[in-house]
């Protein structure tokens, strides 16, 4: 008999060899129906593999991340068949799950294309073979055996793949007629998949690398109920109509040049006064929590981040190295600006009183993304930052915690982010090889963590075995207006960089300390911030935010110095305001200034000049009656002021 601990602490003996689901159907038919895999000891494994010693358990559902993901695993072996059977001869790259759904990457024999119009039979035929209810089986195999099997299937991909491995850390699975190199987990057989969409097609190259061939990947996206697939495809209509890179196009936000470069994005004057609200809107806050601004360069000698660790983490996804005429000098563009930040705090010595210290910074930074992977606003080569790096003693490490999650709850309800979890990620619990720091400061930390959440009433899932490195951490994970979820504010606790930048502040002993020190991004960064803004608002912006706050609408020319003055006096009143001068019918104006976007629209006439009034009339909601100037700027005021309350 082996003995399982369940997430509530309890304990039950099963026989040696039970599995997750021989476990889940001790306890209910209708858990066991649900169970997609399980955690066993910290490791994610099938629901049906067998488990042969004392063991920590968590069952995997259609609601945790780590049960989508071995569903859409398990989907991506599911197309893989029905491709193969379909186009024999096929070859296959990877095919991994994604954030939404999976991909797999293939090579088509003889020179045959796919295309949007072959998905339906794509489908069809995986429909059909997951009704065969087939196994999903697991097998270890050697390198040897491996090599063969793949060679004699004629699969160079996989060949490739197998070279780089391991003996002895090798699996396959097998599912039908079809056999794939793979770690898993999956699910205990493709019954459950009952829902397919292929989404798309796209070209990628092998490996990322634009000197392999390029493959084709075939996007998709399954579910275990026809019912979610429908709501899913609602969702995915109003995407495209929230399509940041649309709407930003439309509202003249931002643009890209080819000749500046791919990646890199060009704020256009309303976009970057938007943003720059943004960052005015965030300092106002860090000012108040005791946040000092620096300012950092955009490069950085390469030892730099070498002795950060940045430069073998990002080495291969930054910029070449920037070489000076003198001998042997090289810079580089900067990925982090964490290393930066450490040098500040060592241009002087440091007290146990100066503790702690925040630095904060909109520091902009590069990484060499490859094209394929770019998009839009949410994935570039050039972003900023709202980073700050905290430094403190690891007693100050609970209450500097509580004062960033301060600030990103004031961020999301100023937002209207109102659907949100926050992730607390944790050691393995089994393997503590792989951290850094002594196990007395982890278990203070985590402890802070947890008691921080605990304290502002988080709505909380712990996560063990997703602490960085260097630290445990914290990531806020929020659902937007259509019920996508975006990973937004992270703060992380690092015992690494102090080490390796020697840090040290003198304790209240007179000896040498190091420091604790905290990253906290509450937006992460402003392109990709900006982007979710913009799609979880569809680009109404709040009203404080807006870049053009209302619009001036003269009936006709007649009225144009009417409508300028209204402009001069509400610009003056420090509310941003257009006038639309064209000589056009007011119900073109109107409908135009509409689908602009901006809140208020002010439609001048004979009385309205006359009276010295406006007529309002609020975006999407119609008309708000007549109000004299100084009336319609006290509204204004009043609304900023709730929505910053």
């Amino acid at each position: 008999m082996i003995k399982i601990t369940f997430p509530d602490n309890s304990v039950r003996e099963y026989p040696k060899g039970s599995s997750a689901l021989d476990i889940a159907r001790s306890i209910s038919s209708n858990l066991a129906a649900e169970v997609l895999s399980a955690t066993v000891n910290g490791e994610l494994i099938d629901a049906s593999r067998a488990i042969n010693t004392d063991a920590s358990i968590k069952f995997h559902k259609w609601d945790d991340e780590q049960g989508k993901h071995a569903f859409w695993h398990s989907s991506a072996h599911l197309m893989a068949e029905a491709l193969e059977a379909l186009y024999p001869g096929i070859k296959f790259g990877i095919g991994p799950a994604i954030e939404q759904g999976f991909y797999y990457d293939v090579e088509l024999p003889n020179g045959q294309n796919i295309t949007d119009a072959d998905l339906p039979k794509v489908e069809q035929k995986m429909l059909e073979l997951a009704r065969q209810k087939s196994v999903y089986q697991r097998e270890e195999i050697s390198k040897s055996k491996a090599l063969e099997l793949f060679n004699q299937k004629g699969d160079p991909y996989k060949v490739e793949l197998i070279t780089e491995l391991e003996d002895g850390t090798i699996t396959l699975y097998r599912q039908g007629n079809f056999t794939d190199l793979c770690r898993g987990p999956h699910l205990p057989d493709t019954s459950f998949i009952k829902a397919v969409k292929l989404t798309s097609i796209a070209g990628a190259y092998w490996r990322g690398n634009e000197k392999n061939k390029q493959l084709t990947r075939i996007y998709g996206i399954t579910f275990p109920k026809q019912k979610l697939l429908e709501e899913y495809l609602v969702m995915l209509e109003q995407a495209k109509l929230r399509d940041h890179r649309k709407i930003g196009k439309e509202l003249e936000l931002f643009a890209f040049s080819e000749k500046v470069g791919m990646g890199l994005p060009l704020w256009l004057p309303r976009g970057a006064a938007l943003r720059d609200r943004l960052e005015q809107f965030l300092r106002k806050i860090q000012k108040q929590h005791g946040y000092q601004q620096v300012i950092t360069p955009h490069i950085g000698q390469k030892e730099l981040y070498v002795t950060s660790g940045h430069y073998a983490k990002y080495g291969k996804d930054s910029f070449q190295p920037i070489h000076t005429p003198a001998e042997g000098e090289e810079f580089l563009l900067k990925p982090m600006n964490c290393p930066h930040h450490c040098e500040i705090y060592k241009t002087k010595p440091r007290s146990y009183k100066d503790l702690p210290i925040r630095f904060a910074e909109f520091g902009t930074v590069y990484r060499y993304e490859q094209s394929g992977e770019l998009h839009g606003l949410t994935r570039v080569r050039g972003f900023t930052q709202d980073d700050a790096h905290l430094f403190c003693r690891p007693d100050q490490i609970k209450e500097e915690f509580c004062k960033v999650i301060d600030i990103i709850l004031y961020i999301f309800k100023i937002l209207d982010f109102k659907d949100y979890t926050a992730q607390i990620s944790l050691r393995d619990k089994e393997n503590r090889d792989k951290y850094i720091g002594s196990d007395e400061n982890w278990d203070k930390a985590e402890q802070a963590i947890i008691e921080a959440s605990a304290e502002k009433g988080l709505n909380t899932v712990i996560e063990y075995g997703e602490a960085a490195f260097y630290g445990p951490k914290l990531d806020f994970m929020v659902r937007d207006a259509i019920g996508r979820k975006w990973q937004l504010g992270t703060i992380q606790v690092d015992y690494n960089l102090p080490e390796r930048f020697e840090l040290e502040y003198i304790g209240s002993d007179d000896q040498r300390h190091r420091p604790v020190m905290i990253h906290r991004a509450p937006f992460g960064s402003m392109e990709r911030f900006v982007a979710v803004l913009i799609e979880h608002t569809a680009g109404k912006f709040p009203l404080w935010l807006t870049p053009d706050q209302v619009v001036v609408l003269p009936i006709s020319e007649k009225f144009q110095d009417y409508a300028e003055k209204v402009l001069n006096y509400l610009n003056n009143s420090d509310i941003r305001t257009l006038i639309d001068t064209r000589n056009e019918k007011i119900g073109k104006k109107i409908r135009d200034n509409e689908l602009r976007k901006i809140p208020y629209l002010l439609i001048v006439g004979e009385k309205e000049a006359e009276n010295e009034t406006v007529a309002v009339r609020k975006q999407g909601e119609g008309d708000k009656g007549v109000m004299t100037l100084d009336e319609f700027v006290q509204h204004i005021k009043q609304e900023i002021e709730r929505q910053l309350s």
